[in-house]
């Protein structure tokens, strides 16, 4: 059968039209056209571009049904991530007269009862962590993966974020007969060594598309708010079909998720210490919109799909400028329009001016009386910052910028810098004084 021009099994087109797929996406087209040559593949495109089925599909399309080996090996960087590409992997499998053999492999299972069962039958299709799939194939020697004739690294770069390069490194020395495809959102400098030690005869796809016309960015300043004023007079303003509010701390989740409970939203929150049973519950619930809101960590903002999510809103601009770029593809996904909306204070100018050069077009607004203004942006007369004097960059050196950023912290120290530098004027002033006498 036949989709927007491309020929693959029945079975597989079924369930492309099942998802109802308007078109392929750019690089599911780039991979698919590399399918008749020999080439190991290196695609870069940013998060919610299709990069899931851009090798689902290929991998289903060689594979034999009937015979009972390892033919693809899929890692990925988290537990969540592993069991959302199985789950489409299931879909795909589940429009096959045959059945096709899928194993999901991850920390927290019994991992006697997975060595047992290996012995005896051996899946067609492997996804897990780089970690469980090391443990199973290389140290107990009980899952076959040497047989595939795919391997696949879903966002590599976060998994060498995540500290799994010498599971890597372990597990493609053994798959260098497999071909080869790796996927990424960034081409971080630490990846460029592993790729050329392990894919010879590489293509490289590098889709351009961090500026997505389809989302909308719009940057509101805090002024001399507290960060927790404006967030509410901003929930008060839209409303979201389902919405992620990014923060940089679990601390920060906690006391965000806390507040908004206590005004009446349905609310729920995902950080770095929920158990993967919590995580998932979690995930569970936002996918069956029982919560509006989901405040998070950069934890969810990675290979996590939610479907449906219009709305994002940095409720603190992330510590890396990737970070931006990956938190606001959570929206805007497979063809729909998305809106990004963050919070911004005067220290992170420098910040927004990097992500201007990435081609960020924002919309400026403000809140006037409780409504979202638009005005002229940064650096114009309603949001210009005065030149330092001399005395205040003088003062700054005794009042140090904080590690721990609380709300008003900013006014607070702006306050005690004007008084330090006051003080040193005066003081300059009586020593000339003195001098003159």
């Amino acid at each position: 059968m036949e989709f927007d021009g491309y020929k693959f099994k029945d079975y597989i087109v079924k369930a492309i039209k099942d998802l109802r797929f308007d078109s392929f996406t750019e690089v599911q087209k780039e991979v698919f056209n590399q399918l008749k040559t020999n080439k190991n593949i290196l695609a870069k495109s940013k998060t919610g571009s299709g990069k899931t089925h851009a090798f689902l599909i290929p991998i289903f399309e060689a594979l034999d049904e009937k015979s009972p080996k390892v033919q693809a090996t899929i890692l990925a960087p988290t537990k969540e991530l592993a069991f959302q590409i199985y789950k489409m992997a299931q879909h795909i499998a589940s429009f096959s007269d045959t059945e096709i053999n899928i194993k999901c492999y991850s920390g927290g299972t019994d991992r006697l009862k997975e060595i047992e069962k290996l012995q005896n039958n051996q899946p067609q299709i492997v996804i897990g962590t780089p970690g469980k799939i090391k443990d199973l194939a290389i140290d107990s020697n009980a899952l076959k993966i040497f047989t595939s004739t795919y391997y696949v690294v879903d966002e590599v770069d976060m998994s060498f974020e995540n500290g799994f390069q010498e599971e890597l490194d372990n597990i493609s020395s053994v798959m260098k007969d497999a071909r080869s495809m790796f996927f990424s959102a960034t081409m971080r400098e630490d990846i460029v060594p592993f790729i050329k030690k392990y894919m010879e005869n590489t293509l490289m796809i590098d889709i351009n598309n961090t500026n997505d016309q389809k989302i909308e960015h719009i940057w509101i300043p805090i002024k001399y708010k507290e960060r927790i004023e404006v967030l509410d007079s901003l929930l008060k303003t839209i409303q979201p079909y389902f919405c992620i509010i990014f923060c940089n701390k679990k601390e920060t989740v906690i006391e965000v998720a806390a507040n908004l409970v206590k005004e009446g939203y349905f609310v729920g929150s995902m950080h770095g210490d929920l158990t993967p049973r919590e995580r998932k519950r979690v995930l569970t619930d936002c996918k069956n919109l029982k919560y509006q809101y989901l405040v998070a960590t950069d934890l969810a903002a990675r290979g996590i799909d939610i479907e449906g999510v219009s709305h994002i809103i940095n409720y603190e601009l992330p510590k890396d400028y990737e970070f931006y770029l990956h938190r606001s593809g959570r929206t805007g996904r497979m063809y729909k329009d998305g809106i990004v909306y963050s919070l911004y204070d005067n220290l992170d100018d420098e910040y927004l001016d990097y992500l201007n050069k990435k081609h960020i077009k924002p919309q400026y607004y403000e809140f006037k009386q409780g409504e979202l203004t638009p005005f002229k942006g940064r650096n114009t007369r309603l949001d210009r910052k005065k030149p330092e004097t001399d005395y205040e960059k003088e003062a700054k050196k005794y009042i140090p910028l904080s590690k721990e950023v609380k709300p008003g912290y900013k006014k607070k120290r702006d306050a005690k810098v004007k008084e330090l530098a006051s003080r040193l004027k005066k003081n300059d002033g009586k020593k000339k004084r003195r001098v003159k006498k």
